[in-house]
């Protein structure tokens, strides 16, 4: 018999699946989840299925490292145990089909342990349960083979200053629970959502001392402040030529990453627009606009800002979008985030459609050193279809994914206070279609200019 080691973890006892909380509820005992698979059965597979299909099971890094030799078949055999595992762990998410055996690879660390390597919808369900990685461990014999998965929780830790904060001045302090819970409650215990909530306060703190300090310093200490992630998935988009439509929300500190992230590129200046909402008190949005316009970024009102929008992207430029805001009226229409439908801006979906500018995610955090990240992820893909209002509601919903996977990322220094969980009401547009319904002539001039909609008119 071979077998390789789990790495140091809680040492509790371990349940079996069924006895351990499932994924959808919450629970403070460990959970893991255990399967067995004979030898014999995975050498029929083996030969029974085409090599297509197979890399449908396992990953092409799992067939390489199981070799071709006669351990072949142990070897692959301990690897679909622990994708059966991995996914037992998610039980009510594998009933619903959100997630599969599939989205789990075995890997092997630069030690030989082998490590569980996540496809990104399974990495978005373990940042939503609360969960740092998954532990496993593998066996096998001449007959067959076993894993053993085991699920570590993230745990939350809290300054002062927020426990403080969220005891003693709760601005908003049930809205940031509620949302909360909506996004978490199924996955994460109670103390850690409180905890959760508590790092979010003394998130704000440091926003506000990163306000004050921030003026006082140099461009060099601006510039060294920041860092910038996977830049080249930003470069592809606005090499394109069309203009680039850059999704983001309130994460971390925003006008620090932007700021002093242009100064690492000059030759960006006057290229960046941001699309926002006034901010109350008045003298604090003035303020924060001269910040903007000094380091040389456009500021565009939401309100009234279609034309605008369309000249820049025309002429190459970028417009920054909040995206997490609630969209009520005639600006949004109901679209599913974390599992809910809520009232999401339409707006990034038609402009996308209609001019063909990429839409890129962007968000930013703040590392426990200091330092802000600001990090570009790949476009997300523009749903092409014959139904142009399907169209528009769908590219809408992959925007709320990106924007999911990005608050998941660093929960704690995501806008809580926002009350983002509404219904706007609106379901579709009216059956005339997109050119009579929401696309306003100036969009559709723009249209006409640059591609086609989704059913191919022009």
């Amino acid at each position: 018999m071979t077998s390789s080691p789990m790495p140091a973890v809680d040492a509790r006892p371990l349940a079996s699946a069924a006895d351990a909380p499932a994924i959808g509820t919450a629970g403070g005992g460990a959970r893991c989840g255990i399967d067995s698979v004979e030898i014999a059965r995975i050498e029929r597979l083996l030969v029974e299925t085409p090599a297509d299909e197979l890399g449908k099971i396992f990953s092409s890094r799992e067939l390489a490292d199981s070799g071709d030799g006669p351990g072949r078949t142990a070897s692959l055999a301990a690897r679909f145990a622990a994708k059966e595992a991995c996914v037992k762990l998610f039980p009510r998410e594998l009933a619903a089909g959100r997630i599969e055996p599939s989205d789990f690879a075995v890997e092997r660390d630069g030690y030989g342990a082998p490590t569980i390597v996540c496809t990104r919808r399974a990495q978005a369900l373990l940042d939503q349960a609360r969960l740092s990685a998954i532990a496993i461990s593998l066996t096998h014999d001449r007959v067959g083979a076993s894993a053993v998965a085991l699920a570590l929780p993230v745990a939350t830790g809290a300054p002062l200053i927020g426990r403080i904060l969220y005891r003693f001045l709760p601005v908003r302090r049930q809205v940031v629970v509620d949302n909360l819970r909506r996004v978490f409650c199924a996955t994460v215990p109670a103390d850690e959502l409180r905890h959760l909530a508590e790092a979010h306060y003394a998130h704000l703190a440091k926003l506000l001392a990163e306000f004050v300090r921030f003026r006082a310093m140099s461009a060099g200490k601006r510039e060294a402040l920041v860092r910038i992630d996977n830049l080249d998935a930003f470069v592809g988009a606005f090499a394109r030529g069309r203009g680039v439509l850059v999704l983001t929300g309130h994460f971390g500190n925003w006008e620090v990453a932007t700021v002093a992230g242009i100064q690492h590129y000059p030759q960006m200046r006057g290229r960046f627009h941001f699309v926002r909402r006034p901010i109350k008190p008045r003298w604090l949005d003035r303020l924060v606009t001269r910040r903007f316009n000094r380091a040389g970024f456009g500021v565009i009102g939401k309100r009234g800002s279609l034309d605008r929008i369309v000249d820049r992207l025309e002429a190459g430029d970028i417009v920054v979008f909040p995206f997490d805001q609630y969209a009520g009226g005639s600006d949004g229409i109901d679209v599913e985030f974390f599992g809910t439908p809520v009232g999401t801006f339409k707006s990034l979906a038609i402009l996308a459609l209609a001019t063909g500018a990429a839409i890129v995610p962007a968000s930013c955090w703040r590392e426990p050193g200091g330092t802000h990240v600001l990090r570009f992820e790949e476009a997300v893909p523009v749903v092409d279809c014959d139904d142009t209002n399907e169209a528009i509601r769908r590219t809408t919903r992959a925007c709320n994914a990106a924007l999911e996977r990005l608050v998941l990322r660093h929960p704690e220094q995501w806008w809580w206070v926002h009350r983002r969980f509404r219904p706007n009401g609106v379901r579709s547009c009216r059956s005339e279609g997109v050119r009579s319904c929401v696309l306003p002539a100036r969009v559709a001039q723009a249209k006409r200019k640059t591609c086609p909609l989704p059913n191919g008119k022009t």
